[in-house]
């Protein structure tokens, strides 16, 4: 006699093992987080510890509990619904562009800032310069694109924040989260997060389903 399926059984099976990836992957940080992150975090394409596997890889790291938890809850609550409509293949080919967008945004963004770095202190060593740049890891910029999937598809989905407890519509709270990063990123406000990779992903995202819209292929 067979029982109710479990909680994880009832996620979609891209969602379900891209989870799962990502929690074997942090275990094995816990294990050995030198190895890993100089492995497969993104390092700056110029610097010697770049690897090209690494635009890939990095959206399976993280860097502490909290990081990947966040991450997780997020692709779980909306990643199962926007699997659900898009199909299995269509989301994980959408989760993958949206996460490699993320990465390329970021990327070109230090570029700029290299490049005026340069410019400024012409007797630096530009290697030293691009072996300094902090790597990039986690799911963040592929699950933006997940939230901006998720409002796209269900604008008016009313969402509820646990702390405040404020209710808008989904289409709302994604404007007011990429506005947010926009600012943080050009003040630099909040260091140490990605924020133009989450933008990326966002802008990734949006393209997409403006693509497949228009298309007519968003459900096909």
């Amino acid at each position: 006699m067979n029982g109710r399926p479990s909680f994880l059984e009832n996620i979609p099976v891209v969602t379900r093992n891209l989870l799962y990836v990502n929690i074997i992957m942090f275990v094995a940080s816990l294990i050995n987080p030198t190895f890993m992150q100089d492995t497969f975090a993104m390092a700056f394409p110029l610097s010697t510890q770049f690897r090209w596997w690494q635009p890939v890889t990095h959206l399976f790291m993280h860097a502490n509990f909290m990081h990947i938890f966040f991450n997780m809850y997020s692709l779980v609550m909306f990643g199962m619904v926007v699997e659900r409509a898009l199909g299995t293949k269509k989301f994980i080919w959408f989760y993958l562009i949206t996460g490699f967008g993320a990465v390329l945004l970021h990327t070109g963004v230090e570029f700029l800032e290299v490049h005026s770095l340069l410019q400024e202190y012409p007797g630096m060593d530009p290697q030293y310069i691009y072996n300094s740049i902090p790597g990039v890891l986690g799911a963040s910029g592929a699950v933006y694109g997940v939230l901006v999937g998720f409002a796209m598809l269900y604008p008016h989905a009313k969402l509820t924040l646990i702390f405040p407890p404020i209710t808008l519509d989904a289409k709302w709270w994604v404007i007011i989260f990429i506005g947010i990063e926009l600012v943080t990123g050009i003040t630099g406000t909040q260091m140490g997060v990605a924020h133009f990779a989450h933008l990326g992903g966002a802008l990734f995202g949006w393209l997409l389903i403006r693509y497949w819209r228009k298309t007519g292929k968003l459900y096909r």
